[in-house]
């Protein structure tokens, strides 16, 4: 397993920079967990876990990109954002699979675990980002 050597981005947050491919979901996983333990919101840890690994599978299959910057937010003591950013200016769109499919449910997930969640576009790419609050505060 390789250590995770996560960047502080200041007012408290989280990044790192990975390589824009599905095996990148679990390193993701991993700057989750360790930034919500750090901040001791262990409550939010598994939607948050799952939340970003579908941002990252999403960037992965549907983005074409080398690389994917993932990041997580303390906003408020109980509210964190977490983003994945590439450079496609594609917009992510849930799908409606047939109860059957193998694929196609990701967005929907992300949709039902998140507090809210979005698309920002910048001029070279797209931020997906999904807030979690912790229930009841931490």
């Amino acid at each position: 397993m390789t250590a995770i050597r996560p960047n502080a981005i200041g007012a408290p947050g989280y990044s790192e920079t990975m390589p824009c491919e599905p095996e990148s979901a679990s390193r993701a996983r991993r700057l989750v967990r360790a930034a919500l333990n750090t901040w001791d919101l262990d409550p939010l840890i598994e939607d948050g876990m799952l939340i970003v690994s579908e941002l990252v599978g999403n960037a992965a299959r549907h983005s074409g990109c080398r690389l994917v910057r993932v990041s997580v937010r303390l906003h408020d003591r109980d509210r964190v954002r977490l983003t994945v950013t590439d450079k496609c200016r594609q917009l992510p769109t849930a799908q409606e699979p047939c109860c059957d499919d193998e694929s196609g449910r990701g967005l929907m997930l992300v949709d039902a675990m998140a507090d809210r969640w979005g698309t920002e576009y910048r001029t070279w790419g797209k931020i997906v980002w999904a807030e979690l609050h912790a229930k009841g505060g931490a």
